[in-house]
């Protein structure tokens, strides 16, 4: 039984030290930039990011799929298609995107539900480009045996 816990302790460990060293390659700058990219330039969202908590769960979602897409990205190294591995972790993104959207919806001032179709697909667009650039990292990692 202790052999078990072990086990997970040292999966755990060995998940937080390649997520550590999967996020040394992202900035703040850039996080902010695509922040401002997605979200900034529309009338919809612009007077949302302004506040800072709200740019703040943008920060945490774009970590998150960041490192989705680098976890994932074993498998196109492998020789799968960016396809096939986004469908492997279909459910993970989704609830990415919809945890985004609806964190913006709450947290606008209301104007937001009137084009919430739009924002669904710019939350979309904006969790698939921090996964596709983790998957990328991450691919990159596994080529050069840094994983």
């Amino acid at each position: 039984m202790n052999l078990v816990t072990t086990l997970n302790e040292k999966r755990r460990e060995k998940q937080m030290k390649y997520e550590k060293s999967v996020l040394r390659e992202i900035s703040l700058k850039t996080l902010k930039e695509r922040v401002n990219q997605f979200f900034g330039s529309s009338d919809l969202t612009s007077s949302l990011i302004l506040q800072a908590g709200i740019e703040e769960a943008c920060y945490d979602v774009a970590i998150e799929a960041y490192l989705l897409g680098a976890h994932f990205s074993r498998f196109g190294y492998y020789g799968e298609s960016v396809e096939s591995v986004k469908n492997r972790c279909r459910k993970e993104e989704k609830h990415l995107i919809d945890t985004l959207y609806n964190f913006l919806l709450y947290w606008g001032k209301g104007m937001e539900g009137i084009y919430s179709e739009s924002l669904y697909y710019v939350c979309e667009q904006y969790v698939d480009s921090w996964w596709m650039e983790g998957f990328r990292k991450g691919e990159r990692r596994h080529k050069l045996r840094l994983h």
